[in-house]
Formats: C-alpha cells, structure tokens, sequence
C-alpha cells in the first residue's frame, strides 16, 4: 500500500529528541517550546507565537480569545474541516456560513459580503489544500465593518499571500502540526498574533489560566492545551527544513500534474492564481459528472490497487452533528456539496517518491478506463 501520508524526519529530529529525554526535559516547560515559538513567530512574520497541543486546540482558543457572545455572527467557509466551528457553537454564537470556489476551492469573497450583516462579529479565513484565499478584499471588508478576522493556515505552512506569509494576516492565525502537514509534531498547534493582550489571554487559557500569586487559585476556567518539549523539539528540527519541503511539495505537484494533465474525467488542483502558487499540502483531484462513479467508490478502486487516498471535507451545513442542533435548515452550497461528493486527494506526503506518484498516477488512470 501506498500511503496517503508519510512524513519526513530524517533531519535533526532524533538529536533533539535524543536531548529531551537525557536532560529530563520532556514536559511541556523546557527550553525547545520557547524556542519553536519564537523561530516559527518570526518565520511567519509575527510578534507572538503561543505553542498548543494541536491544531483544534488552536482554533478553539482563538474563537475564546474573541469572547464572543450568544447570538453574535461569525462568517466561515461550509467546505472545511469540523474544528472551525465547534467552538464557535460551543460559545452560542451562530456561525454563518459561505461556499466556496470551484477551481481554488476557497470559500468566496463574493459570498462574505453578502453574509456580513448586523450582527457580524468575525470572519474565519480557511486556506485549503495548498491555495490561500483571496486575503485582501476580506481584510479590507473586516476593517470596514469592525470585525475581527481569525486566519486558519493550518495547511499553509511556508505558503505566501501576494509575498506575504500566510499566517500572518488578521488579529489571530492558527496552524496545525499534524503528521500530515508540512511541518509537523506528531500532534501539536500554534496560535499567532500581534497583540500583546491577545497573547498574554491565550497562554492563560492553554495552561488553565494558572496565574499569580497562587497558581491553584482560578479567575477563569481554561484549558490544559500545552506542547510538550518533545513536540517543540520537533517542530524546531523541521522548521529548519521549510523552506526544502516547500520546494519538495510544489516539485511534487508538478509531477503528479504532468502524470495526470489531459486525463479525461478529472478536475486537477490550479497551479497557481494571481496572489500564490500551489503549495500542494495535498494534490486533490475532483471527478466530472460524466465519471459513473463517486469519490467514496473511486477511492475504494484505488485501495483495492494499493493506493491509499483520503476524501475532500465534508461540508458544515450537511454535518449531522450540526443539523442536530437545528443549524443551516434549508441551506444549501452546491459546489461544497459537489466536490465533497466527488473530491478525494490521492497520496501527497513528504516521503513519497517520484516512483510511487508514478504508480498512484498510473493506477488512478487504470480506474477511469
């Protein structure tokens, strides 16, 4: 089998975890955390980096940093992943949602000044899959409006906005670091800003808002949401070798676009739009309607080959969690709802070769026969 996923950790990584553990610092106070937050803040351009347990942790921390309201607006994209917006619903405030492109895949620009209305509050700005959304116009909407914009570039990590790194956009970025990811920590998160109050609020909150003079004495409930050393130590390790795995992604998606260009049947990710190049956090195929098969049966093909593949996310407004709770009720956004249904990305780790790309590409075309 052919992985979705392997990442590479044949840098620093076994010599800084090899120091964890002989000096005994393998809890979430030693020397590495304070290390990966400074180089990974001024690596995306920011003044505070505050290092959490994962990527979720970091959203989750960022909505409470907003102190949000019941019955307050924030506008997000349908077609993301279900961390954007439990916290959101968990503080009673009603997430507004938008569709999104059908070439970038990005929720529209378009659609979010239909959306903001008087009680707006936020924006969430969602990357996926290796584009950035169309920043600028969403900035320029939110400082118009007096909103706070919460950038989610967990999937960003290296990639630029018209030069400018992502993750460095809006009053609160957040990454992930899962293994998936360009870098990553086995699990782990950081949360971005350049506000100082921002800042000091979400360490509180990650570290159930211990604070002086008596550490078990609480104002506030928080969360325990630390880093370990050990994740830091290899975030540090990797970090080192962004820039390299930038290139190696976008060398990837180049050869899996040349494998798969004039293949009947099949939508592939953009190589680039006016603001950015693909970054390919994963390489993404949509299948036409003319393909008698959907993306559940086409992966199910492919496993069977030995291919191992993972589907496009399934949109918010069709989450039954969410439909539960009486939420998005005659909503629809077809092209979330289309591509979910015939989206899946096929393998696109780190570790995976020209060889193996050459296999998944050759036996991806064997199912469209």
């Amino acid at each position: 089998m052919i992985p979705v996923n392997e990442p590479l950790l044949n840098g620093n990584e076994k010599k800084y975890l090899a120091e964890c553990i002989d000096t005994g610092w393998i809890s979430s106070e030693g020397p590495y955390i304070k290390q990966f937050e400074e180089q990974f803040a001024a690596k995306m351009g920011r003044k505070f980096a505050i290092a959490v347990s994962n990527g979720t942790a970091a959203l989750d921390l960022a909505v409470e940093a907003l102190n949000l309201q019941p019955g307050d607006e924030v506008i997000l994209p349908t077609f993301t992943i279900i961390s954007c917006i439990s916290q959101i619903v968990r503080r009673g405030a009603i997430p507004v949602l938008v569709d999104c492109d059908p070439d970038t895949w990005n929720m529209t620009v378009e659609q979010v000044r239909l959306k903001v209305g008087p009680r707006t509050k936020a924006l969430m700005i969602v990357h996926i899959y290796g584009l950035p959304v169309d920043v600028a116009p969403l900035l320029a909407l939110a400082q118009d409006r007096g909103l706070a914009v919460i950038e989610d570039a967990a999937e960003m990590h290296g990639q630029t906005y018209n030069g400018k790194p992502c993750g460095s956009f809006g009053d609160i970025s957040v990454f992930s670091f899962y293994p998936n990811k360009h870098i990553t920590t086995g699990e782990g998160g950081m949360v971005l800003t350049d506000d100082e109050v921002i800042a000091k609020e979400i360490r509180s909150l990650r570290n159930l808002c211990f604070e002086p003079p008596r550490r078990f004495v609480h104002e506030r409930l928080g969360w325990n949401m630390r880093m370990t050393n050990m994740q830091a130590a290899l975030g540090v390790a990797q970090l080192e070798r962004l820039d390299e795995f930038v290139l190696r992604k976008r060398r990837m998606g180049a050869v899996y676009t040349d494998l798969l260009s004039g293949v009947s049947g099949i939508q592939l990710p953009l190589t680039r739009t006016s603001y950015a190049e693909n970054i390919y956090w994963v390489f993404g195929v949509v299948l036409d309607d003319s393909v008698s098969f959907d993306a559940i049966e086409g992966m199910r093909r492919l496993a069977e080959k030995g291919v191992g593949c993972r589907p496009f996310f399934y949109p918010m407004h069709l989450q039954p969690v969410l439909r539960k709770m009486g939420l998005f009720k005659g909503e629809s956004y077809p092209v979330a709802e289309r591509i979910a249904e015939r989206g899946f990305y096929i393998p696109s780790g780190m570790a995976l070769t020209e060889v193996q790309m050459e296999e998944v590409a050759a036996k991806l075309k064997e199912i469209l026969k």
